[in-house]
Parts: C-alpha cells; structure tokens; sequence
C-alpha cells in the first residue's frame, strides 16, 4: 500500500516535524509513505522517503492518483486563527482524497480554533468523510462527538516519538535551562523584556547555563538572539533540524521554559522540569492534562522578579512527571499506531 501524508512537513517547524518522524516511526511497515513536503528533497534526505512539492498540483495528483490512502498527519491543520487559507487547503485535499476512494485517515489532530462557519462546515465534511480519526485533546474530541463523528482520543503522538542523541548542549556547564519562545502578538516588547530580565535573575542565583531552541528558526531564531544579548552568563542558540536530535536535546535539560507546544511534550517526556507560556488553547489542553504550570502570556506578570520567583520556586520543588506517568503517556501515544493498523490494514 501507498499512502500519502500530508501535513505542514518540509516547512522549518521542530512540531510539525516531530509529527513527521513520529507518524514514519509508527507507520506499518507494509505501508510505503509518500510525503507532500515544502522542501521535497530535505525531507527525502532525512527521513528516506519518497517526498514530493506540497504546492505543485501536478506532483500532488499524482501521489493522490498511485496511492491507496491519505492520512492528516497530526498538529492542528484545520483551524482558521493563524490562517484562513490553511484549513481549505488541507480540507480540499483531504475532499479530494474522498473523491478519488482513497481510504482516509485524520491522525493526531488538534482540531480548532474554528471562527468562520464556512471552516466548521468543511471540517464537519471532512471528518465524517474520514474512514478514522484520532485526536490528541479532549475538546477536540468533544467537538468530533458534537458532529456524531467517532473518535479516538489518545496523547499527542510525539510522546512516543524515539529521542535521537544531542551532544552540542553538553558544552555548556550544568545546570541548564531550555527556553523556547516564538513571535505571537500576546508577547508584547513588555513581555519579552520581563521574561529576559527574569531569566537574567534565575541565570545569575542559579548559575545555569541557558540553551535558546527556536523551533522554527525563520520565525523564531531573531527572538533567541534577543534573549542571548540580554543574558550576561553562558548560553547556546541550538538549531537542530532533525526532531529526534530536537527530543534528545532536553535528556540533559534541568529546567524547561517553552511557549512551544512540542517543546514542553517533548522536555516532560525525557523527564524535565517544565513551565509553560501559553499562547494558543493547545498549550492550556496539555498544562490541564498532565497538570504543568505556567502562564497564559496575556496574564504573565510585568515584574520580572515575580516571574523569576516562579520559575525559582518551582525548579526547586516542583517535580518532573514521574517515570510511570511518562510511560503511561507513552503507551496511550501508541494508540495512534494502533489506529494506523487497524485503518490501513484492517488488522
């Protein structure tokens, strides 16, 4: 069997390629993938997969036309905040899909914020056009049972994803913070001044080396400059394309501060010490469900030494998830790769 996968793959995100390597990862071995990738060959070259250009028509109906099934491979593709067009790409090619008899499958899915009613009607379509679906939040389940489309409802994928090793970062003296942080309008110029600051103070009582991951390097590689120049103690700008070289990264992380969804997956998978800056009801789905603390960024305090005070407090008395917690988090992951079983191969 072939099958295309389709998500935001080849585009630069460290979460959307964790996606990738954990969808390959879990993807049956009778399966052959085919990737719709915004850089064809970077993603043949890394993963060794067939891989063609998500935007040319012609290369995309012919993996559609040699292939017997289309899988959404995780992340929140169908939603309308950050993007109008996004959801009528992806709801048309997965339409298009239904179209051709493909067996469809909605794997992973972060599904929302959906603000327009022309979005929520074609993801109504597209779902219960779906041969299965997965998702990886509650609301998003509640949602699909809304529209009487069944669903499975399991951890984000890339808890399970195989973490690859990351020796750059022991260059830098323990103990270490990771910090990853992206542009979005709640993180005002005040806002990013209060958090350096902050960091600055917990730099300086701790003596920790501080490690700046923009997991999307073209959006967020200029705000880890920004924080680099503000701290005085040791740090390290670390750009890894490879997503399980990224997970390994926080096996040698004592703290993690991250605004990154598959950031804070990622470094509470590997047993770090997390605190969130929310942005995006993602992020609030994943602090309620395995209990993080953090900050909304619209609520984050303008003081840097109550912020500082936080992030001490709890690096000293908060707990990572226990082992048992992140195997159970692990194990429940697998079920999307049970799901893939099950849909493409009917076993």
């Amino acid at each position: 069997m072939r099958a295309v996968l389709c998500g935001y793959y080849g585009m630069g995100n460290g979460g959307d390629e964790a996606l990738l390597a954990t969808l390959l990862q879990m993807l049956p071995p009778e399966v052959t993938p085919v990737v719709l990738s915004g850089n064809p060959a970077q993603t043949r070259s890394r993963y060794g997969v067939e891989a063609c250009d998500r935007k040319a028509t012609g290369q995309v109906l012919g993996a559609l036309r040699s292939s017997q099934a289309f899988v959404f491979g995780g992340g929140s593709l169908i939603q309308d905040a950050s993007s109008a067009f996004s959801p009528l790409y992806y709801a048309g090619l997965m339409g298009l899909a239904q179209q051709l008899g493909l067996c469809t499958l909605a794997w992973g899915q972060g599904i929302g914020p959906l603000n327009r009613s022309l979005t929520r009607w074609l993801a109504k379509q597209i779902f219960t056009g779906c041969d299965g679906v997965s998702v990886r939040d509650g609301d998003s389940a509640q949602l699909l049972k809304q529209w009487n489309v069944d669903c499975l409802l399991a951890p984000d994928p890339v808890w399970a994803l195989e973490a690859l090793p990351a020796t750059a970062v022991l260059s830098l003296p323990e103990p270490r913070i990771a910090v990853s942080l992206r542009p979005h309008p709640s993180l005002t110029p005040a806002r990013l001044q209060s958090i350096i600051t902050a960091l600055q103070g917990l730099q300086a009582e701790s003596q920790a080396s501080v490690v700046l991951l923009p997991f999307q390097p073209v959006q967020d590689l200029a705000i880890a400059q920004r924080v680099q120049a503000g701290l005085s103690g040791p740090t390290l700008i670390l750009e890894r394309q490879d997503p399980r070289q990224l997970k390994g990264v926080f096996q040698h992380v004592d703290l993690t501060i991250s605004m990154r969804l598959h950031g804070l997956i990622m470094a509470a998978s590997e047993g770090c010490i997390c605190s969130a800056l929310s942005y995006d009801p993602k992020v609030n789905a994943l602090m309620k469900a395995v209990e993080l603390p953090g900050w909304n960024l619209t609520e984050l305090p303008l003081d840097p030494a109550q912020l500082q005070n936080s992030w001490q407090q709890h690096w000293h008395q908060g707990k990572p998830l226990l082992a048992s917690q992140r195997q159970s988090l692990r194990d429940r992951a697998l079920m999307h790769r049970d799901l893939l079983q099950t849909v493409l191969l009917g076993t």
